[in-house]
């Protein structure tokens, strides 16, 4: 299995011929949708899901995508009814096929930033023993290999970083949700996940790959 970090919470996994990629957002660099046919979204922030450049692949090749209903529900407020038609809407404990991966949704709400703000659902995925939570700290029951941990946004906290990462116990974990951090941010993060993370810890540069 390699997994590629793209910029924010986007991640691509790729095995042998399967390729999937999870949640492109507005910062994703375009090399990231090279030949990709399914995409799974956690929820319906611009942060996680670039609809606009997702209609322009539509007008190309087809794909499939796999969110919330609010997913839909958001493209097709966006004045983007081809996007909202090649969603396919998932629900907590759904375990469905993409790209050749067994995938299971789990959770299913964003975290609180303040007043219960957003209020939008959530769904984070397990896909081979690798999990991306998408904007949630929520702990599966499922055991989870490689955690990808959000470092950075309204919502987050360190404090809750470090539990959420132990809770999971996974055996290696690396950051996502990182682009509002600058480089000592970012260093700060890392020195305390790898320090009081309780795992594995190691970050991948933008663009690169680790296999596992």
């Amino acid at each position: 299995m390699q997994l590629t970090k793209y910029t924010h919470a986007c991640v691509r996994l790729d095995d042998r011929d399967r390729r999937l990629l999870v949640d492109p957002g507005i910062w994703t660099e375009p090399a990231a949708y090279a030949d990709v046919t399914d995409i799974l979204v956690t929820h319906e922030h611009a942060d996680h899901f670039d609809v606009a450049h997702v209609a322009s692949l539509l007008a190309a090749r087809e794909l499939r995508i796999y969110g919330p209903a609010g997913l839909r529900a958001a493209a097709e407020e966006d004045g983007a009814p081809e996007v909202a038609a090649a969603i396919q809407p998932v629900a907590t404990g759904d375990v469905f096929t993409a790209a050749g991966f067994e995938v299971r949704a789990v959770g299913g709400a964003h975290a609180k930033t303040y007043e219960n703000l957003p209020g939008c659902d959530n769904v984070g995925f397990l896909v081979a023993g690798v999990y991306h939570p998408g904007d949630s700290y929520f702990v599966p029951a499922e055991p989870v290999e490689t955690l990808l941990v959000p470092a950075s946004g309204p919502w987050t906290k360190l404090s809750e970083a470090l539990d959420f990462t132990r809770a999971v116990a996974p055996a290696r974990a690396f950051p996502i949700h990182d682009a509002m951090f600058s480089d000592r941010g970012n260093g700060n993060f890392d020195g305390w996940l790898g320090e009081k993370g309780q795992t594995a810890y190691a970050r991948v540069p933008v663009g690169e790959s680790v296999t596992f």
